[in-house]
Protein backbone atom coordinates (compact mmCIF):
# COMPACT_ATOMS: atom_id res chain seq x y z
CA UNK A 1 0.00 0.00 0.00
CA UNK A 2 3.13 2.12 -0.46
CA UNK A 3 5.60 3.22 -3.02
CA UNK A 4 2.83 3.27 -5.50
CA UNK A 5 3.65 5.25 -8.87
CA UNK A 6 0.94 7.15 -8.94
CA UNK A 7 1.38 9.04 -12.12
CA UNK A 8 1.46 5.36 -13.92
CA UNK A 9 -2.22 4.90 -12.81
CA UNK A 10 -3.78 7.72 -14.35
CA UNK A 11 -7.57 7.43 -16.14
CA UNK A 12 -7.59 3.92 -14.08
CA UNK A 13 -10.41 4.88 -11.76
CA UNK A 14 -12.82 4.83 -14.27
CA UNK A 15 -11.82 1.76 -15.64
CA UNK A 16 -12.24 0.64 -12.13
CA UNK A 17 -15.68 1.66 -11.73
CA UNK A 18 -17.23 0.87 -14.63
CA UNK A 19 -15.83 -2.74 -13.75
CA UNK A 20 -17.79 -3.16 -10.86
CA UNK A 21 -20.40 -1.37 -11.87
CA UNK A 22 -23.49 -1.65 -9.58
CA UNK A 23 -23.10 -4.49 -8.50
CA UNK A 24 -26.12 -7.07 -6.99
CA UNK A 25 -26.39 -7.05 -3.15
CA UNK A 26 -23.35 -9.30 -1.94
CA UNK A 27 -24.66 -12.13 0.78
CA UNK A 28 -24.95 -11.57 4.52
CA UNK A 29 -21.68 -10.11 6.13
CA UNK A 30 -21.27 -11.47 9.26
CA UNK A 31 -19.70 -13.90 8.82
CA UNK A 32 -15.96 -13.93 10.50
CA UNK A 33 -13.59 -17.25 10.08
CA UNK A 34 -13.58 -20.17 12.21
CA UNK A 35 -10.34 -20.91 11.37
CA UNK A 36 -7.31 -18.80 9.83
CA UNK A 37 -3.97 -19.34 8.84
CA UNK A 38 -2.79 -15.87 10.74
CA UNK A 39 -4.07 -14.56 14.02
CA UNK A 40 -4.09 -11.36 11.97
CA UNK A 41 -6.98 -12.95 10.01
CA UNK A 42 -10.55 -12.38 10.77
CA UNK A 43 -14.07 -11.25 9.28
CA UNK A 44 -16.27 -9.01 9.81
CA UNK A 45 -19.40 -6.76 8.43
CA UNK A 46 -20.53 -3.36 6.84
CA UNK A 47 -22.94 -0.34 7.59
CA UNK A 48 -24.67 2.37 6.23
CA UNK A 49 -25.06 5.86 5.77
CA UNK A 50 -27.47 8.94 5.52
CA UNK A 51 -28.88 13.18 5.24
CA UNK A 52 -31.20 15.41 5.50
CA UNK A 53 -34.04 16.09 2.89
CA UNK A 54 -33.52 18.86 0.95
CA UNK A 55 -30.29 19.93 2.69
CA UNK A 56 -27.35 20.31 1.07
CA UNK A 57 -23.61 21.34 1.89
CA UNK A 58 -21.72 24.86 1.70
CA UNK A 59 -20.00 25.26 -1.50
CA UNK A 60 -16.65 24.75 -0.64
CA UNK A 61 -14.75 28.44 -0.67
CA UNK A 62 -11.93 26.98 -1.71
CA UNK A 63 -13.05 25.23 -5.02
CA UNK A 64 -11.46 26.08 -8.45
CA UNK A 65 -14.02 27.14 -11.01
CA UNK A 66 -12.74 26.84 -14.38
CA UNK A 67 -12.82 29.51 -17.15
CA UNK A 68 -15.42 29.23 -19.72
CA UNK A 69 -14.67 26.68 -22.46
CA UNK A 70 -11.29 25.33 -20.36
CA UNK A 71 -10.57 22.34 -20.62
CA UNK A 72 -12.53 18.91 -18.03
CA UNK A 73 -9.99 16.71 -16.60
CA UNK A 74 -10.44 13.24 -14.78
CA UNK A 75 -7.31 12.36 -13.30
CA UNK A 76 -7.51 9.30 -10.71
CA UNK A 77 -5.77 6.42 -10.04
CA UNK A 78 -5.93 3.09 -8.83
CA UNK A 79 -4.90 -0.31 -8.48
CA UNK A 80 -5.48 -3.26 -6.29
CA UNK A 81 -5.16 -1.40 -2.76
CA UNK A 82 -6.20 2.11 -3.26
CA UNK A 83 -8.34 3.91 -5.60
CA UNK A 84 -8.20 7.85 -5.67
CA UNK A 85 -10.76 10.20 -7.60
CA UNK A 86 -9.92 13.61 -8.44
CA UNK A 87 -12.62 15.79 -10.14
CA UNK A 88 -12.53 17.51 -13.10
CA UNK A 89 -11.75 21.12 -13.54
CA UNK A 90 -10.00 21.61 -10.34
CA UNK A 91 -6.66 23.80 -10.23
CA UNK A 92 -4.04 21.86 -9.44
CA UNK A 93 -2.28 24.26 -7.50
CA UNK A 94 -5.36 25.28 -5.49
CA UNK A 95 -5.08 23.34 -2.23
CA UNK A 96 -8.59 21.36 -1.56
CA UNK A 97 -10.23 18.70 0.82
CA UNK A 98 -9.95 15.15 0.36
CA UNK A 99 -12.06 12.49 2.25
CA UNK A 100 -10.55 9.16 3.11
CA UNK A 101 -13.21 6.20 2.31
CA UNK A 102 -12.78 2.62 3.94
CA UNK A 103 -15.14 0.12 2.82
CA UNK A 104 -16.57 -2.67 4.69
CA UNK A 105 -16.36 -6.28 5.02
CA UNK A 106 -16.97 -8.36 1.26
CA UNK A 107 -16.35 -4.76 -0.58
CA UNK A 108 -13.43 -3.28 -2.36
CA UNK A 109 -12.28 0.50 -3.00
CA UNK A 110 -14.04 0.14 -6.62
CA UNK A 111 -17.18 -1.59 -5.55
CA UNK A 112 -17.21 1.05 -2.72
CA UNK A 113 -16.73 4.19 -4.69
CA UNK A 114 -19.37 2.69 -7.23
CA UNK A 115 -22.36 1.76 -4.33
CA UNK A 116 -21.88 5.14 -2.30
CA UNK A 117 -21.83 7.35 -5.40
CA UNK A 118 -18.99 9.53 -3.64
CA UNK A 119 -17.06 10.48 -6.68
CA UNK A 120 -20.97 12.13 -7.65
CA UNK A 121 -20.42 14.05 -4.39
CA UNK A 122 -17.06 15.01 -4.74
CA UNK A 123 -17.45 16.38 -8.22
CA UNK A 124 -20.10 18.13 -7.15
CA UNK A 125 -18.80 20.13 -4.36
CA UNK A 126 -14.90 19.62 -5.48
CA UNK A 127 -12.55 17.31 -2.99
CA UNK A 128 -10.58 14.50 -3.30
CA UNK A 129 -11.96 11.45 -2.44
CA UNK A 130 -9.26 8.45 -1.64
CA UNK A 131 -10.44 4.63 -0.90
CA UNK A 132 -8.00 2.56 0.60
CA UNK A 133 -8.59 -1.26 0.19
CA UNK A 134 -7.94 -3.88 2.72
CA UNK A 135 -5.76 -6.92 1.79
CA UNK A 136 -7.24 -10.55 1.19
CA UNK A 137 -4.41 -11.84 2.83
CA UNK A 138 -5.05 -10.28 6.04
CA UNK A 139 -8.39 -10.89 6.07
CA UNK A 140 -10.46 -13.17 4.09
CA UNK A 141 -13.64 -11.33 4.39
CA UNK A 142 -11.96 -8.06 3.42
CA UNK A 143 -12.44 -6.58 6.64
CA UNK A 144 -10.74 -4.22 8.07
CA UNK A 145 -8.94 -5.84 11.41
CA UNK A 146 -10.53 -3.16 13.85
CA UNK A 147 -10.95 -5.84 16.62
CA UNK A 148 -7.50 -6.77 17.24
CA UNK A 149 -4.58 -5.19 19.08
CA UNK A 150 -1.98 -4.72 16.87
CA UNK A 151 -4.32 -2.11 14.95
CA UNK A 152 -5.69 -0.14 17.26
CA UNK A 153 -2.64 1.73 17.80
CA UNK A 154 -0.36 4.83 16.35
CA UNK A 155 2.40 4.04 13.83
CA UNK A 156 1.89 0.27 13.31
CA UNK A 157 -0.72 -2.04 11.75
CA UNK A 158 -3.59 -1.01 9.08
CA UNK A 159 -3.48 2.22 10.36
CA UNK A 160 -0.40 3.36 9.88
CA UNK A 161 -0.75 2.14 6.45
CA UNK A 162 -3.52 4.20 5.63
CA UNK A 163 -2.46 6.92 7.06
CA UNK A 164 0.89 6.80 5.16
CA UNK A 165 -1.47 6.33 2.16
CA UNK A 166 -3.06 9.87 3.23
CA UNK A 167 0.59 11.32 3.77
CA UNK A 168 1.52 10.28 0.33
CA UNK A 169 -0.97 11.73 -1.09
CA UNK A 170 -0.83 14.87 0.98
CA UNK A 171 2.91 15.05 -0.58
CA UNK A 172 1.06 16.19 -4.32
CA UNK A 173 1.47 12.62 -4.99
CA UNK A 174 -1.94 12.63 -6.95
CA UNK A 175 -1.04 15.36 -9.01
CA UNK A 176 -3.67 18.07 -6.83
CA UNK A 177 -2.61 20.22 -4.34
CA UNK A 178 -4.53 18.99 -0.85
CA UNK A 179 -5.54 21.26 2.23
CA UNK A 180 -3.35 19.73 5.72
CA UNK A 181 -5.86 21.09 7.69
CA UNK A 182 -8.98 19.77 5.82
CA UNK A 183 -8.39 15.81 5.29
CA UNK A 184 -11.05 13.69 6.71
CA UNK A 185 -11.61 9.82 7.22
CA UNK A 186 -15.44 7.97 7.46
CA UNK A 187 -15.79 4.55 6.85
CA UNK A 188 -18.86 1.88 6.87
CA UNK A 189 -18.75 -1.23 9.42
CA UNK A 190 -15.51 -2.21 10.02
CA UNK A 191 -14.61 0.44 7.96
CA UNK A 192 -16.78 2.30 10.18
CA UNK A 193 -14.55 1.03 13.30
CA UNK A 194 -11.34 1.39 11.71
CA UNK A 195 -12.46 5.55 10.58
CA UNK A 196 -12.50 6.10 14.47
CA UNK A 197 -9.39 4.08 15.24
CA UNK A 198 -7.61 6.26 12.63
CA UNK A 199 -9.18 9.51 13.59
CA UNK A 200 -7.81 8.93 17.58
CA UNK A 201 -4.64 7.92 16.82
CA UNK A 202 -3.62 10.33 13.77
CA UNK A 203 -5.85 13.32 15.70
CA UNK A 204 -2.70 15.86 13.80
CA UNK A 205 -3.63 13.86 10.74
CA UNK A 206 -7.50 13.69 10.04
CA UNK A 207 -9.53 16.58 10.80
CA UNK A 208 -12.71 15.02 11.94
CA UNK A 209 -14.40 11.65 11.16
CA UNK A 210 -17.84 9.87 10.25
CA UNK A 211 -18.35 6.45 11.48
CA UNK A 212 -21.48 5.05 9.33
CA UNK A 213 -22.86 1.47 11.53
CA UNK A 214 -19.50 0.91 13.56
CA UNK A 215 -18.01 0.35 16.81
CA UNK A 216 -16.41 2.12 19.79
CA UNK A 217 -12.69 2.86 20.02
CA UNK A 218 -11.07 -0.51 21.30
CA UNK A 219 -14.48 -2.14 22.27
CA UNK A 220 -12.95 -5.60 21.41
CA UNK A 221 -9.95 -7.44 21.20
CA UNK A 222 -10.57 -11.15 19.52
CA UNK A 223 -13.36 -12.48 17.18
CA UNK A 224 -15.29 -13.26 20.44
CA UNK A 225 -15.30 -10.12 21.72
CA UNK A 226 -15.76 -8.48 18.51
CA UNK A 227 -19.05 -10.31 17.97
CA UNK A 228 -20.52 -9.82 21.38
CA UNK A 229 -20.10 -6.05 21.37
CA UNK A 230 -21.51 -5.91 17.67
CA UNK A 231 -24.46 -7.91 18.93
CA UNK A 232 -25.26 -5.98 22.02
CA UNK A 233 -22.90 -3.07 22.27
CA UNK A 234 -21.36 -4.77 25.99
CA UNK A 235 -21.56 -2.06 28.26
CA UNK A 236 -18.01 -2.94 30.13
CA UNK A 237 -16.20 -2.23 27.35
CA UNK A 238 -15.14 1.45 26.16
CA UNK A 239 -17.34 3.40 28.16
CA UNK A 240 -15.59 6.25 28.09
CA UNK A 241 -13.70 8.23 25.83
CA UNK A 242 -10.32 8.22 28.31
CA UNK A 243 -8.60 5.19 25.79
CA UNK A 244 -9.43 8.03 22.79
CA UNK A 245 -7.65 10.58 24.87
CA UNK A 246 -4.67 8.42 25.54
CA UNK A 247 -4.26 7.76 22.06
CA UNK A 248 -4.08 10.80 20.60
CA UNK A 249 -1.13 11.89 23.04
CA UNK A 250 0.56 14.78 22.30
CA UNK A 251 -2.03 15.67 19.68
CA UNK A 252 -4.92 15.80 22.02
CA UNK A 253 -7.56 18.22 20.84
CA UNK A 254 -11.49 18.24 20.45
CA UNK A 255 -12.04 15.99 17.81
CA UNK A 256 -15.56 17.04 15.62
CA UNK A 257 -17.29 13.66 14.73
CA UNK A 258 -20.69 12.45 13.05
CA UNK A 259 -22.35 8.86 13.66
CA UNK A 260 -24.50 7.28 11.49
CA UNK A 261 -26.26 4.37 11.84
CA UNK A 262 -29.81 2.65 11.25
CA UNK A 263 -32.45 1.61 13.89
CA UNK A 264 -32.91 -2.15 11.98
CA UNK A 265 -29.37 -2.99 11.69
CA UNK A 266 -29.31 -6.78 12.82
CA UNK A 267 -25.58 -6.84 11.82
CA UNK A 268 -23.94 -3.85 14.69
CA UNK A 269 -26.31 -3.31 17.55
CA UNK A 270 -27.56 0.32 17.15
CA UNK A 271 -26.67 0.97 20.95
CA UNK A 272 -23.12 1.37 19.54
CA UNK A 273 -24.00 4.38 17.69
CA UNK A 274 -25.07 6.39 20.70
CA UNK A 275 -21.47 4.59 22.98
CA UNK A 276 -19.21 5.52 20.14
CA UNK A 277 -21.15 9.32 20.22
CA UNK A 278 -20.76 9.47 24.08
CA UNK A 279 -16.88 7.82 24.06
CA UNK A 280 -15.99 10.75 21.68
CA UNK A 281 -18.09 13.65 24.14
CA UNK A 282 -16.12 12.33 27.11
CA UNK A 283 -12.61 12.52 24.90
CA UNK A 284 -13.62 15.95 23.97
CA UNK A 285 -14.27 17.23 27.60
CA UNK A 286 -10.47 15.71 28.63
CA UNK A 287 -8.98 17.50 25.56
CA UNK A 288 -10.83 21.09 26.01
CA UNK A 289 -13.12 21.00 29.08
CA UNK A 290 -13.49 24.90 28.98
CA UNK A 291 -15.47 24.43 25.36
CA UNK A 292 -16.73 20.54 25.15
CA UNK A 293 -19.43 20.11 27.93
CA UNK A 294 -21.71 17.73 25.69
CA UNK A 295 -24.60 15.18 27.08
CA UNK A 296 -25.43 12.54 23.92
CA UNK A 297 -28.93 12.85 25.93
CA UNK A 298 -29.74 16.74 25.28
CA UNK A 299 -28.57 17.97 22.08
CA UNK A 300 -28.61 21.73 20.78
CA UNK A 301 -30.38 20.88 17.72
CA UNK A 302 -32.66 18.50 16.87
CA UNK A 303 -34.58 17.75 14.00
CA UNK A 304 -37.41 14.87 12.66
CA UNK A 305 -37.62 13.99 8.90
CA UNK A 306 -38.49 11.94 6.49
CA UNK A 307 -36.20 11.28 3.07
CA UNK A 308 -37.29 11.15 -0.50
CA UNK A 309 -36.88 7.52 -0.46
CA UNK A 310 -39.57 7.36 2.37
CA UNK A 311 -37.22 6.57 5.47
CA UNK A 312 -37.63 8.83 8.35
CA UNK A 313 -34.72 9.90 10.56
CA UNK A 314 -33.62 12.04 13.83
CA UNK A 315 -30.75 14.56 13.13
CA UNK A 316 -29.13 15.76 16.29
CA UNK A 317 -26.18 18.47 16.51
CA UNK A 318 -24.33 19.50 19.08
CA UNK A 319 -22.24 23.04 19.94
CA UNK A 320 -19.43 23.96 21.55
CA UNK A 321 -19.29 26.99 24.15
CA UNK A 322 -18.59 29.23 20.75
CA UNK A 323 -21.38 27.78 18.78
CA UNK A 324 -18.96 25.80 16.60
CA UNK A 325 -20.57 22.25 15.51
CA UNK A 326 -18.62 19.48 17.42
CA UNK A 327 -20.49 16.22 17.21
CA UNK A 328 -23.91 14.70 14.99
CA UNK A 329 -26.03 11.98 14.65
CA UNK A 330 -28.25 10.51 12.26
CA UNK A 331 -30.40 8.05 12.95
CA UNK A 332 -32.56 6.26 10.84
CA UNK A 333 -35.76 4.60 11.12
CA UNK A 334 -35.65 1.24 9.78
CA UNK A 335 -32.51 0.92 8.11
CA UNK A 336 -30.54 -1.90 8.40
CA UNK A 337 -26.52 -3.17 8.29
CA UNK A 338 -26.95 -0.80 4.70
CA UNK A 339 -25.30 2.33 3.22
CA UNK A 340 -28.25 4.99 3.19
CA UNK A 341 -29.08 7.16 0.22
CA UNK A 342 -26.81 4.44 -1.59
CA UNK A 343 -26.93 3.73 -5.44
CA UNK A 344 -29.84 1.05 -5.91
CA UNK A 345 -28.96 -2.21 -6.17
CA UNK A 346 -25.48 -1.36 -4.84
CA UNK A 347 -23.32 -3.39 -2.76
CA UNK A 348 -25.07 -2.83 0.85
CA UNK A 349 -27.20 0.07 -0.18
CA UNK A 350 -30.69 1.61 0.74
CA UNK A 351 -31.88 4.45 -1.54
CA UNK A 352 -34.41 5.25 0.89
CA UNK A 353 -32.58 6.90 3.35
CA UNK A 354 -30.69 10.08 2.72
CA UNK A 355 -27.83 10.05 1.35
CA UNK A 356 -24.69 9.29 3.73
CA UNK A 357 -22.34 10.97 1.16
CA UNK A 358 -23.86 14.34 0.73
CA UNK A 359 -24.57 13.96 4.55
CA UNK A 360 -21.00 13.02 5.51
CA UNK A 361 -19.90 15.84 2.90
CA UNK A 362 -22.22 18.71 4.70
CA UNK A 363 -20.54 17.62 8.08
CA UNK A 364 -16.92 17.87 7.51
CA UNK A 365 -17.56 21.28 5.34
CA UNK A 366 -18.52 23.06 8.41
CA UNK A 367 -15.39 21.49 10.78
CA UNK A 368 -11.93 22.07 10.44
CA UNK A 369 -9.27 21.04 12.54
CA UNK A 370 -9.20 23.32 16.10
CA UNK A 371 -6.17 25.72 16.72
CA UNK A 372 -3.55 24.20 18.33
CA UNK A 373 -3.32 24.54 22.32
CA UNK A 374 -1.58 27.00 24.16
CA UNK A 375 1.53 26.50 25.89
CA UNK A 376 -0.46 27.11 29.60
CA UNK A 377 -2.97 24.48 28.31
CA UNK A 378 0.05 21.94 26.76
CA UNK A 379 1.06 22.45 30.42
CA UNK A 380 -1.70 21.30 32.31
CA UNK A 381 -2.90 19.21 29.58
CA UNK A 382 0.36 16.72 30.44
CA UNK A 383 0.05 17.29 34.59
CA UNK A 384 -3.41 15.52 33.61
CA UNK A 385 -1.42 12.32 32.01
CA UNK A 386 0.49 12.06 34.88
Amino acid sequence: MVGVDWRKLYAQNQAAIAASGVRPPAPPLVELPTALASDERTTIPRHPPLMPRGHRAPADPHRHQPAAGSARRRESHANDHVLVHVPPDLDPSVPVAAVCMLHGCTQDPSMFAAATAMNITADRHGFVVIYPGQERARNAQGCWNWFLPAHQHRGAGEPELIAGIARQLMANECGQTLDPARMFVAGLSSGGAMALILAACYPDLFAAVAIHSGLPYRSADDVASAFAVMGRADATRAHNGRAIYAAMGDHARPLPSLVIHGTADRTVAPENARRILAQLMHANHLAAPETCRHDPARPSISQHERAGGGLTYTHDRWLDTHGTLMHESIEVQDLGHTWSGGVPGGSHTDPRGPSASEAIWAFFSQVGRAPAPTAAYATNHTRSRA
